[in-house]
């Protein structure tokens, strides 16, 4: 007896739907939200309730809201530079590590200029630029400054190694995301650790000159989102209109083209990565001279590698990008009322961020794609 089997074959389109290439976000979205209630309903809770946990109660009221733009805010900082990265084919999956360093070196900066409240306020108080400007409006560009060139250095490492050593960028940055917890670690533990923290793992807080003033009173949301949304035109423009931006365009999409046209593809690395470092540094000193105001070892609940989902659900493009880090956040304020309130696992809201990239790619696939049915050969049974 014979036995015929089908297998599916995936085969391009001539010219993919625009209209279906815009709705695919939405798309994925349905399907995590559909996704998201199945799994309500195996942990035994109430699908509308866990739903309306995670994409309603967020945005519910001005405090809440307020909230979610807060964590969207470094998720969007964090996204533009790494699309900058991927539309140049350079594969950078460190911002988190990037993230920490731009905290780390704002931290340092807010404690050396802040005064003798801070750790190191004896180096502040005697004669010198840093002391003069105690007090001054320049304390608080100084601190992001130095969380921008924390990030952009340690970014530097990354494309240093593959520049001269041909080291792979993916492996570089994400193991150097291990180095920066580990130093954050031995600051916060050690020699910058607050005295007077009743032995707490944490920085002195700083003095309120470094601090960024909030946008509106009564709730944690500071100027740095105005900061973001202005970073939005600024990268469209960098993008889609600039000489620079096409020519890391072109490197990333036809990199034999970008040779011959006569694109140094070593600019390109390097304007990439130094750019994407920075912009994570600058996510991480908001985060620390904003809601934090202290260097503590949670500096970060994964925002860099957020990011990344963030970048691929924006489609590369700052509005979608500025979008789907809004909708991110809305993930990650339900996920912590979903602890509180249902009794759920932290892990849960991982869950969906990786179901929604999944079903994205998925519906992308079948966008550019089309599955065909053929006949295997005949097998006797």
């Amino acid at each position: 007896m014979m036995r015929v089997t089908l297998l599916p074959r995936f085969e391009p389109r001539g010219r993919p739907s625009a209209a279906m290439s815009i709705a695919s976000p939405l798309i994925a979205l349905l399907l995590t939200a559909l996704l998201a209630a199945a799994l309500f309903v195996a942990l035994g809770k109430d699908p509308w309730r866990g739903l309306s946990v995670f994409f309603i109660e967020p945005l519910s009221g001005w405090r809440p809201a307020s909230e979610v733009l807060l964590k969207a805010t470094p998720l969007a900082l964090c996204a533009l530079g790494l699309s900058l990265c991927y539309r140049s084919n350079i594969w950078n999956v460190g911002a988190e590590g990037q993230f920490l360093l731009g905290a780390i070196a704002a931290g340092g900066m807010a404690l050396w200029i802040g005064g003798p409240q801070g750790a190191l306020g004896s180096l502040a108080a005697g004669d010198g630029m840093f002391a003069a400007l105690a007090g001054r409006p320049l304390q608080l560009p100084l601190v992001l400054l130095a969380g921008v060139a924390g990030g952009a250095a340690w970014a530097a490492i990354t494309a240093l190694l593959r520049d001269r050593c041909n080291a792979n960028e993916i492996l570089v940055s994400l193991m150097l995301v291990y180095v920066a917890q580990q130093l954050l670690g031995y600051l916060v533990f050690g020699p910058w650790k607050d005295p007077a923290g009743f032995n707490f793992p944490q920085t002195p807080t700083f003095a309120a000159s470094t601090w960024l003033p909030p946008l509106m009173a009564g709730t944690r949301l500071h100027w740095g989102f105005v900061l973001a949304l202005l970073a939005v035109p600024l990268f469209w423009f960098v993008l889609f209109r600039s000489w620079r931006g096409f020519q890391l365009d072109v490197s990333g999409q036809a990199p034999a083209a970008a040779r011959y046209a006569g694109f140094s593809a070593r600019r390109a690395l390097w304007t990439a990565l130094l750019i994407s470092g920075g912009m994570a540094g600058l996510a991480g000193a908001m985060e620390v001279a904003g809601p934090l105001r202290q260097l503590t070892p949670h500096v970060s609940t994964g925002y860099g590698f957020t990011a990344i989902i963030v970048v691929f659900v924006g489609r590369l493009h700052p509005v979608g990008i500025l979008l789907a880090a809004i909708l991110l956040s809305m993930m990650l304020i339900g996920g912590e009322y979903a602890q509180s309130r249902l009794g759920l696992p932290g892990a849960l809201t991982g869950v969906f961020q990786g179901s929604m990239l999944f079903m994205l790619l998925a519906c992308d696939t079948l966008i550019h794609s089309r599955v065909r049915w053929r006949h295997a050969r005949p097998v006797s049974s």
